[in-house]
């Protein structure tokens, strides 16, 4: 297969040559028809994140090894089941989406479907080869996912993008309808996180990012209210917009200035989730917590049932699309380029010749 690979970490993608994967026991080998560019490609990447005062964590740390082809919102058409896929809801020809985040398989977080949690991550993309490639292997045959009548394309950004935010609202909702829900970050993740509140009936969301353009675009996808934040005094013009403090924050950035503001906009009793990797340090009066009964979780991507339960939502139509757009394959590395200079509205997703 050919595969457009980090070779060495914060260099140009290159188009090397790698061997197809032969599936066996449950696992299914995809052609790759669609490939989402994600900001979680820009750390993995550049090999590293922020940690703020503790330095870097190293992803060579963490077990990555190169070269890696990246890629986690995969979309593609079953080429072949191993011995023990078949007769398992998938054959060959059928167009799924891959879910990603996949663990050990044997542990009994994994055995739960929740291998997102798992603490031996085997993750596409990340662990393993994913989406910038002709070929994805999917470790079983119950990661696949049917999507019928949904545009490839955005059914890819709902493999991270989407099941993302999904769950970080899970871990808000159920709330009352018009109390608003604040989402910090306005890129790919928080349109999404627009597009699903809407789809689950919130009536109140408030998008804060510092591109007014992104602001513009999160208006059009429906959010009610939006905060450029620029220089001081973010938290109050949220606490102005929203009509006061604020009981649910999803910080989808999540760098040091974010989370300050956020935690700072919350009213008593409220929950911040954070989902992004920007990266930094957060420092809070530790009196507060108590003091107004405040929740911080951090939220990451999301389980297999979770997806499965969004994509039913978006074959029903419920979900606005988000701005999505389509570039080959070979153009990875300009991509990548052009989402680490804040140059993309919306996603890219990566399309194979398999399409």
């Amino acid at each position: 297969m050919r595969a457009w690979a980090v070779v060495e970490t914060g260099k140009p993608l290159q188009e090397i040559e790698m061997p197809t994967p032969e599936p066996k026991g449950a696992e299914v080998l995809l052609e790759v028809t669609h490939a989402g560019v994600c900001h979680s490609d820009l750390h993995i990447w550049e090999g590293e994140y922020d940690l703020g005062s503790r330095g870097k964590m190293r992803l060579t740390d963490r077990g990555v090894t190169l070269p890696l082809a990246m890629g986690h919102e995969i979309v593609g058409r079953v080429v072949k089941l191993g011995p023990q896929a078949a007769g398992q809801g998938s054959k060959v020809g059928d167009l799924r989406v891959v879910y990603p985040w996949v663990g050990c398989g044997k542990c009994a977080v994994c055995q739960r479907d929740e291998e997102n949690m798992c603490l031996t991550p085997r993750s596409l993309g990340v662990y393993q080869n994913g989406g910038y490639a002709t070929h994805v292997l999917a470790t079983h045959v119950k990661h696949l996912i049917d999507i019928e009548g949904v545009d490839p394309a955005l059914a890819a950004t709902y493999a991270c993008s989407g099941v993302t935010v999904y769950s970080a609202i899970n871990k808000l909702l159920p709330m009352d309808p018009q109390e608003p829900v604040v989402l910090v970050g306005a890129g790919g993740l928080g349109l999404n996180a627009i597009a699903i509140l809407k789809a689950l009936g919130h009536q109140r969301i408030c998008a804060v990012d510092v591109d007014q353009k992104k602001l513009d675009a999160a208006k059009e996808q429906g959010a009610t209210d939006v905060v450029l934040a620029s220089g001081e005094g973010t938290a109050q013009r949220i606490v102005e917009a929203c009509g006061g403090p604020v009981a649910g924050i999803i910080d989808l950035v999540n760098g040091t200035q974010t989370s300050q503001f956020a935690f700072d906009a919350l009213r008593k009793g409220g929950k911040l989730v954070q989902v992004g990797l920007f990266g930094g340090e957060m420092n809070i009066p530790l009196p507060l917590m108590p003091i107004r009964a405040l929740t911080i979780q951090g939220s990451y991507v999301g389980n297999v049932k979770e997806l499965r339960a969004l994509i039913d939502i978006a074959k029903k139509g419920q979900i606005p699309a988000i701005p999505v757009e389509t570039q080959p394959q070979r153009n990875a590395d300009q991509v990548l380029n052009r989402l680490k200079n804040g140059q993309i509205t919306g996603r890219v997703v990566l399309v194979g010749e398999a399409a």
